[in-house]
Order: structure tokens, then sequence, then C-alpha cells
């Protein structure tokens, strides 16, 4: 840069000079007179413009050289920190190769892990597949016979009069269960889902354990979803648990709350159904508050039907096709409808805590025929002749909590039942409803509750305490025209049932009280890439009690049952 400028200076001052000197360098000597002041100006001058563009050419070029450095140097500082960003890299492989190395090779070749999959999903045609689901070998020892497999009776626990006094023990793997879900992303905020849950507890006219043990296949859950997330709406169609089953996450299906017994019917006082249904669900933005309505598909289970001399009712049918031809339904006329609302969030900082509230509407049908023929109570009562259909209403409401007592060590639940022909949603079984005299359905009064608690005392151990229990009221009608005509569900007149008490006894109760208190625990073998082995013991001592006998006063038929289940499963997904 200075030898150049040095040259443009050079090359400038020799052209003044040449100017000036007015060409001196001749061929011979000449002789010039002395150059004045003047002229010497106006050389000068002539060459001033030469010489500022000179200058500007100068300036022009030193600028361009200086950017040309700037850029140099700035590529320089980029080169810089790419080398110092591949040494890092260089140094970070080494590092995750050095802790490769030091990993014992023997513990993989000792376990068998292999590397687990980023999925657990498969996928097929825009959609995603989970399988779940368990086999399960479990052993069954009752103290009083029910002929039951791993769903017990409670309803039908024997009184002394009848299997008192034998033993069961079974066998099975009818529990084992298979499910599939299948999801799909229609729009970035619209989502569907298909779900189908499978055990083999069916058991069909041939199913028998004399040789195979051929038990069928049976529905528990089969239904289609559709995920409207930007209106925080959700509609459900198909066989699911009833809306009234206790959830745990909101009101979604795929989290209802099931106590962790080995026993197939659960424990009385636990409140549930699984049957066909239609469900609308909303839950706020945060999710915190969850709505949900469903019709759902009924079904009436009948108690005591008595009705006036002269009077005819017809409460249920036999199946004339798709249905086992031993078993009655009852006649149906509207659906159950079912409302829920549930709340979830925190307790005192990290105690999770989800409250539900529920109703039940339920419908009683049936078919009555009056021929109030003389002498006949129907006459006494002032019936009249002919046929019709009568129905009424019936349901009730309830509520359950879940309470992290202790986070991750305690947790505790609570749920409440209560209304007039509600049996059939507990798993007692007991009836829904009674009849008066003129053939129309009642409600019998019920109340069922359920409470208990898991410790979670290690990483792989649950241990489990759980009560129920499931209460009938009497619901009797009586009529002052016909004094002697009682009818109804309760302690009716006349009724002797003093053979309960001894074997081969005439015994016909009309069971009131069922109640349970069960303990168990469940031990997980292993948990990894391959799935879960576990395996569990429950106890459990069940009371069933009948209404109070109206010939021998103090006396109430009562049976007992002492029951130990155990259970090994694996779960494969």
């Amino acid at each position: 840069m200075t030898s150049k400028n040095a040259l443009l200076q050079g090359a400038a001052l020799a052209t003044m000079l040449t100017v000036v000197t007015g060409g001196a360098a001749s061929a011979k000597p000449v002789h010039h007179k002395k150059a004045t002041h003047g002229e010497a100006a106006v050389a000068v001058a002539a060459v001033a413009p030469e010489v500022n563009e000179l200058r500007s050419e100068v300036q022009q070029l030193r600028a361009t050289v200086e950017a040309q450095a700037q850029a140099q140097a700035a590529l320089q500082a980029q080169i810089a920190q790419q080398q110092s960003q591949v040494a890092q890299v260089v140094s970070d492989s080494q590092s995750v190769e050095a802790r490769l190395d030091e990993v014992p090779q023997q513990v993989l070749t000792t376990v068998g892990e292999m590397p687990k999959p980023k999925t657990d999903k498969l996928y097929y045609k825009g959609v995603s597949i989970t399988f779940g689901g368990f086999a399960e070998a479990a052993g069954i020892y009752r103290s009083r016979d029910e002929t039951a497999d791993i769903s017990s009776s409670f309803s039908k626990i024997p009184y002394n009069a009848s299997a008192a006094s034998t033993n069961e023990f079974r066998g099975t793997a009818r529990q084992s269960r298979y499910s599939a879900l299948v999801e799909g992303d229609i729009t970035s905020d619209t989502r569907a889902y298909f779900y189908g849950e499978f055990d083999f507890q069916g058991g069909a006219q041939t199913a028998n354990s004399n040789q195979s043990d051929s038990y069928n296949p049976r529905i528990r859950n089969l239904y289609a979803q559709l995920d409207l997330d930007q209106y925080g709406l959700s509609l459900l169609a198909g066989q699911n648990w009833s809306l009234l089953t206790m959830n745990s996450k909101g009101i979604t299906p795929r989290n209802e709350v099931t106590p962790p017994q080995i026993d197939a019917q659960y424990i009385p006082g636990f409140a549930w159904a699984r049957q066909p249904q239609v469900r609308l669900t909303y839950h706020t933005p945060d999710k915190a508050w969850w709505v949900a309505v469903s019709a759902e598909n009924p079904q009436t289970t009948l108690g005591t039907i008595k009705t006036a001399s002269g009077v005819t009712v017809v409460n249920n049918q036999a199946p004339t096709n798709g249905f086992f031809s031993g078993t009655n339904y009852s006649l149906n006329k509207y659906p159950d409808f079912i409302g829920k609302v549930a709340y979830e969030g925190m307790l005192f900082g990290d105690h999770t805590f989800h409250a539900e509230a529920f109703g039940v509407m339920r419908n009683f049908y049936d078919r009555t025929v009056v021929a109030p023929a003389a002498g006949t109570q129907a006459a006494t009562l002032g019936l009249a002749a002919g046929n019709s259909n009568q129905d009424t209403w019936g349901g009730g409401g309830g509520g359950s909590i879940a309470l992290s007592v202790v986070p991750k060590l305690l947790d505790a639940q609570v749920s409440i039942f209560g209304g007039q022909g509600i049996g059939r949603y507990g798993s007692g079984g007991l009836a829904d409803t009674t009849s008066d005299a003129t053939g129309k359905l009642h409600g019998v009064p019920e109340f069922m509750w359920l409470a208990g608690g898991t410790w979670h005392a290690l990483p792989v151990l649950d241990i489990y305490v759980f009560g129920g229990e499931e209460r009938e009221a009497s619901k009797l009608f009586h009529y002052s025209s016909v004094p002697s005509l009682v009818v109804g569900q309760g302690v009716l007149p006349g009724t002797n049932n003093s053979g309960c008490a001894t074997e081969a006894g005439t015994c016909s109760p009309v069971n009131k009280e069922i109640s349970q208190i069960t303990t168990g625990f469940w031990h997980k073998v292993y948990q990894g890439n391959f799935g879960r082995v576990q395996w569990g013991l429950q106890y459990s001592y069940t009371e069933l009690k009948a209404f109070a006998d109206a010939t021998v006063t103090g006396y109430t038929p009562k049976g007992t049952e002492n029951m130990v289940f155990a259970s090994f499963r694996y779960y494969p997904f």
C-alpha cells in the first residue's frame, strides 16, 4: 500500500516538473529566460486537476484495501469458530465412546436385553395400533361351593341349607385378556379411535370343564370414539364401561378405576357395568372440569313379584334370536340415562385429587292382565278389567373421591351410590325391582359404598385393603280394603325360612345385604423391554344376609364365604 502511494506521488511530481520545465530534455541546449512568478502559478494551475484526480484514486484504492482486510479478518474468525465446534464434537464423541466401553458386556449377555424401540405402536395406512392384555393362570379356593369360575356369585353364596358344607377349588385361565387400540388423526385437532377388549369368560351351551375346557371369548369393550379437541368434545359409541364407573383421569375411556383385586366380579359396593351406549363428553380448556351424558342399554333384575289374585303380569321374555335360550330378558322401553360431572386437580401442593358426582334415571316396564272375577282380590280392590302396559321410573345418584394421601406411596378411594332400582349396577347383584298388587314394577331402595387404599410399599410391591357393602330396604305395599294382602319386597307375612339353618332344609330367602372385606398384594417379578410379569394373592371374607323371617322371631338367614385367589400374569405389551 505504501509503495504504491509513493509511486503515484512520484508520478505526479514528475508530471509537474515536466510541465514546469517545458520539456527541457531536448537534443541540443537551449537558453531559457528565467520564469516569472506568474508563469509558475499558471503551470501549477494547469496540472492541479490531474493531481486531484490522482489523489481521489489513491483514496478509493485505500478504502478498497481496507474493506478487503476487514472481510478477510471476519472470514478467519468464522473459520476459527467452526474449527472450535468440530473439536468439541470430536471430544464429545470420544467421551461417549469411552462411557460405552465402560458398560459391562456380560450384563447384556446374561439378561438378553435388546434396545427398546422408539415406539410400542404399529403403523398401517395412516393409523397406529397398540396391543394390550395379559395371560393369566389363576387358582380359586372357596369355603362354600358356588360353582363359579373367576367371577364370584356374591348373591348366591350358599346358606346352610345347600352347599355350605362343601368346599370349592378351581383353576382357570379365562380372565386372560387381549386388546387393541387403533388411533388416527383426521385433522390436527380431530382424532378417531377404535378399541376392542376381550376375555374368555363366555360360557356357551357346550362349554364345560370335563376335558378340553373350551370356553369362548366374550366382548368386554368394543367401541369407536371421536375427539374434537378444539371444542373440548368427545363422542363414544359402542360397548364400554358404564358412565357411572369411576374414572382416574377426567371422564375418559380406558381410565376406569377398578379395585386391584383378582376376583373378576370385583368387590360388593363397587358400582359398574359394561354395556352398549352412546356418550357425549365435554371438558374445559384446562381439563379440570368434565361433564358427560350417556344413553345406555337397559336391563331390569327382578326381585319378589307377587300380585293380587286376578292379576297376571309379564315382565320378561324368552329370547328368540341372538341370545342364550336359557336366560330370559326384561322388557325395556327406554335406555338408562346417566349424567356425570368430574373435577380433578391438586390438594396441598402435590396431592392429586379426583372427584365425581353422577345421576341415573331408569325406566321399569311390564304388561299386566286384570281379570277381576267375583271373589278375587282384584275385584275387591276395584281394579278394572283389561290389559295394559305399565311403566315407572327409578334411579339414583352417587359420587366418588380418589386422593393421593401420600404421593407415590399411599392412594385411597371412596365411593357411594344410592337410589331405587339400582341393584344391577352393584357387584353384589341385588334386585332392581319388586311389584305392587296391580303388577306395576317399583324400584327397591338400595345404598352401596366402597372404600379402600393401596400402599406402594416398594416399586415392585403393592398391598391393598378394601371393604364394601350393598344393602336394600323393604318396599312393601299394604291395602286397607284387603288387609291380608301385603306384597313387595321385605319381611312378608307368613314367611318361614327356618330351614335355611339346616342342611337340606326348605330355604327361599330374599337377599337384603352383601358385605365384604378383602386384602391382597401384587408383586412385579420383572418389568422391562419384554413386558411385565407379576403375581398376587387375595383373601376375602363375604357375608350374605336375607330379610328377617316373619315366622321365627329374630332369625335372619345368613351365608358366609372365605375365598383365596392366586394369580400369575404376563403382560407382553
